[in-house]
């Protein structure tokens, strides 16, 4: 019997989010399902996308998995431009391609709630993709902003919040550990 995928949020100011989703796709990987990750704002590879070189598909105990840069960039300090708008529309496409489709075990929807903040896309279509994906695929959601829609709608909410961080007495993250 095929189970229900459930709808996972990850929110609010803290840090964590992407971190957390990530590590629920290493748990995924490690028991051989397969993971999408999708991020809407980051435009670069960071630090935590090599594991898309270590899960290369080589060892089959281990599932396979693809990760895709969907923005352009973080808005910190700016607004989007029209080109913004234009690449999480065709990012979104792809991503309820993939929804929709099965393919794969886990969709990780990195920043999206950032896109839908910014009115990159609408909260309604992305309700509606959602409800009406296959039904085996778990979905992760993460960025801060979610969507009061989005919440309601997901199985699982889970709200990062800054108690404490070096960074708020301007010491910078080590390369390799925390970005």
């Amino acid at each position: 019997m095929e189970s229900n995928g459930y709808i996972h949020v990850y929110t609010g100011n803290g840090k964590g989010k992407t971190t957390a989703a990530f590590g629920l796709a290493v748990r995924a990987l490690c028991a051989g399902k397969s993971v999408y990750i999708g991020q809407f704002v980051k435009s670069m590879k960071y630090n935590e996308t090599k594991i898309e070189r270590l899960f290369n598909g080589s060892d089959p105990a281990f599932g396979p998995i693809r990760i895709e840069q969907l923005g352009r960039g973080c808005f910190i300090g700016k607004d989007p431009e029209p080109a913004d708008r234009k690449a999480a529309g065709k990012g979104w496409a792809r991503c309820a391609d993939l929804l929709r489709s099965g393919e794969y075990d886990v969709v990780i929807l990195d920043e999206l709630t950032i896109a839908l903040h910014f009115g990159l896309l609408s909260t309604a279509v992305v309700l509606d993709v959602l409800r009406n994906r296959h039904p085996a695929v778990e979905v992760v959601i993460t960025g801060r902003y979610a969507p009061q829609a989005l919440l309601e709608t997901a199985d699982l909410v889970t709200e990062m919040r800054d108690v404490k961080h070096y960074y708020a007495q301007g010491i910078q993250s080590r390369d390799g550990i925390d970005r």
